[in-house]
């Protein structure tokens, strides 16, 4: 079968050739051939024809083409359609193994953050832990220090400025009060319940649990820093008083030196109130640190000062009367107030008003109370070891021979009784019955005084 397609001219006749045979129209082939007319296509088959318009013509072309194209499409995938789905797979594959890797990734970075937050919890707890001891510590010294008289510091830490709760978060450690500024240090929960009660961590909060931590170090240094100042000040305190006693305990000795009297012979005239026990000796353990020594020696001096101020109480270095020191007659050669000769004075003449209270410089017992020719209404105490004292022209007498009589006890009152001109104490100081100038006593006491 054979198809032509044509335009709508005449066909071409067939003539005779020079045979001589005449002209005929040959058959036609056994075939259609088209013809294509003035508005068409003829398609001519076995004699017959179809003829086609323009439009039709091209859909029908069009659509064997696409039919062509799709069946050329359609072997086509099915030759290579093993090869497509393997890269799908090898993909689908790849994109899994890179998930996957992905997510081991971020569990590891995950417990990598657990870790470190485990890590600076146990960091953060050993470091309050140390804050804590060391808190105690210092309150302990702070006791100790109490309980010396000349100390007056104590182990209280100001708190650090912007160190509120809300600063600390879970650290445990509360805002100190405006009143009493000790910091007083909670204990934080134990591991296990935080442990437990822990949310899992999120990974973009990384940078708030670094920042907290950081905060919470801050606290923590202050708060170091605020033990450190504590510390200082105790020892600066300790410095202070060890120094202050070892310089009285000189000026002790050096004014029962400068007296002229025996420490032995005091000591032992000093009466002793009821005491005892086992004696346990003071030991200082190996390990004691620098507060601890110091603190050794100033309980020994301490021990000393003490034992000096009960001798000292048997010397008369203090003032008979109150108020300020001002003499009408001293101790030594003078003018007798009577018959305007030489005469030795054996005492000091204190000014005062009548009726002023007369007391007693030091501890003793009374060997004498009463009227005694030129002094008067006198009183003589005798404080041991050869030291009494005398008190004349008393306008009255409190006392009785034979009382106990403690330093600054009133004995009487300022009088005129005797051999006197007008209302004054006659004070008198006796070293084994020999008179002596009671101001070489009256100076020792100022020095003691002024420290």
């Amino acid at each position: 079968m054979s198809y032509r397609l044509g335009d709508n001219s005449e066909l071409p006749q067939h003539h005779a050739h020079d045979h001589g045979r005449p002209p005929s129209r040959r058959p036609a082939a056994s075939g259609a051939r088209p013809q294509s007319g003035e508005n068409g296509y003829t398609i001519v088959h076995a004699g017959k024809q179809v003829r086609f318009g323009p439009v039709v013509f091209w859909i029908v072309v069009g659509t064997v083409t696409v039919l062509g194209a799709w069946s050329a499409a359609t072997a086509t995938y099915f030759a290579f359609r093993d090869d497509v789905l393997t890269r799908l797979i090898a993909r689908q594959a790849d994109m899994q193994y890179a998930y996957e890797d992905r997510i081991a990734e971020l569990r590891a970075k995950v417990d990598r953050t657990t870790s470190r937050q485990l890590l600076d919890q146990e960091q953060f707890d050993q470091k309050l832990d140390q804050i804590m001891r060391r808190q105690t510590t210092l309150e302990s010294r702070a006791t100790a220090l109490s309980a010396i008289p000349d100390a007056s510091i104590t182990g209280s830490v100001k708190p650090p400025r912007g160190a509120a709760a809300s600063d600390t978060g879970s650290s445990g450690i509360p805002k100190p009060s405006p009143i009493n500024d000790t910091v007083i240090f909670v204990a934080p929960p134990d591991r296990e319940a935080r442990l437990e009660s822990r949310t899992p961590p999120v990974l973009n909060a990384q940078p708030n649990h670094f920042a907290k931590i950081q905060g919470v170090d801050n606290v923590l240094v202050r708060l170091q820093t605020s033990l450190d100042h504590v510390e200082s000040r105790q020892m600066a305190a300790l410095s202070s008083v060890e120094e202050g006693m070892e310089s009285r305990v000189r000026r002790m000795r050096g004014v029962i030196t400068d007296l002229g009297l025996d420490m032995a012979q005091l000591e032992a005239a000093t009466p002793r109130s009821g005491m005892g026990g086992p004696y346990v000796p003071v030991k200082l353990p190996a390990d004691a640190g620098a507060f601890e020594r110091q603190l050794y020696r100033i309980n020994i001096t301490r021990a000393q000062v003490e034992r000096l101020n009960r001798t000292l109480t048997l010397v008369p270095y203090r003032k008979p009367v109150i108020g300020e020191v001002e003499f009408t007659s001293g101790f030594g050669v003078r003018s007798d107030p009577f018959l305007g000769r030489p005469a030795m004075h054996t005492g000091l003449d204190f000014r005062a008003s009548m009726g002023d209270p007369v007391r007693a410089t030091a501890n003793g017992k009374v060997v004498s109370s009463g009227w005694a020719g030129g002094y008067g209404r006198m009183v003589e105490i005798d404080h041991g070891n050869g030291l009494a004292t005398r008190y004349g022209h008393m306008s009255e007498i409190n006392v009785r021979v034979g009382d106990q009589i403690r330093i600054g006890q009133v004995i009487g009152a300022v009088g005129s009784t005797g051999r006197s001109t007008g209302p004054h104490l006659h004070y008198e100081t006796r070293i084994d019955g020999d008179a002596v100038d009671p101001q070489k006593f009256l100076r020792a006491g100022v020095r003691l005084s002024a420290g």
